[in-house]
């Protein structure tokens, strides 16, 4: 009885292990012997006992690869800080497993080494701004490599690009300066256009006086050719004329806060007639 037990024993084990459930999203990696011998798909699958082993589980999922942050230098020796995120897909498990020691630690090294190559031929203004010709150069240079291990890459993305943290103030302390570079221009600018419209305004007002100057002149000049037609030899007038101008000049002397004593000659008509030029001494 006891030898019955045991057997039946022995065969419910072999049966358990013969039968072996794979599930959805999964393929078994199955050994013979140490050797590899099939890839079990997801369902019910039958397998050797004490011959056949199931050495790896692999999923058949998406699966999302966290590339760490690293430096990186470009062309014109700016230090960038970049990271990126990598979706790939096992087609093929047994390459998988057997081609590569750890396929996730290679692909992540894989990307590091290939984003540290495109950013050293790029520079700073270009990484900075081309996220997408960043990506697309890649996943060109990482995709026939990873498909030696029966990986596919389905995409790249680079998560964040930035500026070291010497270089961020570096850039701050370069765009300060473009700012007050700008403002010392904007101001010397506005000065020489003030400049330029306080000379134009000068030279307009002097060119306005000269000219009123001219017509003034002209005025005189018009108005001592009526008078000297009009008059002709006769001096009384003009004497009469001059005396009054004389007279009112004398007064508006007298009225001066500064004058204190006005002197008025003798002989008026005589002085004007000496101003005229027409007095002739006997």
């Amino acid at each position: 009885m006891t030898f019955v037990i045991v057997l039946a024993v022995l065969v419910a084990i072999a049966i358990y292990s013969t039968v072996t459930l794979v599930p959805q999203g999964y393929k078994f990696i199955v050994q013979r012997l140490g050797k590899y011998h099939a890839t079990l798909t997801p369902g019910i699958n039958f397998i050797i006992p004490f011959m056949d082993k199931v050495a790896y589980k692999v999923t058949t999922k998406d699966i999302v690869l966290d590339i760490p942050s690293q430096e990186v230098i470009t062309r014109d020796n700016a230090v960038l800080l970049m990271n990126a995120v990598a979706y790939i897909n096992i087609t093929a498990p047994e390459k998988a497993v057997y081609g590569i020691e750890d396929y996730t630690w290679a692909i992540q090294n894989l990307v590091q080494t290939t984003l540290r190559s495109i950013a050293g031929e790029m520079n700073l203004d270009d990484a900075l701004s081309s996220r997408d010709h960043i990506k697309a150069k890649l996943k060109i240079a990482i995709s026939d490599d990873i498909a030696d291990w029966g990986i596919t890459l389905k995409t790249v993305e680079i998560q964040d690009i930035k500026p070291s943290s010497t270089m961020q103030a570096a850039m701050e302390a370069q765009a300060a300066a473009e700012r007050q570079r700008r403002a010392t221009v904007t101001k010397a600018d506005g000065e020489k256009q003030a400049a330029i419209l306080e000379a134009e305004g000068r030279l307009e007002a002097s060119r306005r006086d000269a000219e009123a100057q001219v017509v003034l002149a002209e005025a005189s000049q018009k108005a001592i050719e009526m008078v000297t037609s009009a008059v002709g030899e006769k001096e009384i007038p003009v004497a009469y004329l001059l005396g009054e101008q004389y007279v009112k000049a004398m007064q508006d002397m007298a009225k001066s806060n500064n004058a204190k004593t006005v002197v008025l000659p003798s002989d008026i008509l005589n002085t004007i007639r000496g101003v005229m030029g027409r007095y002739n001494a006997p």
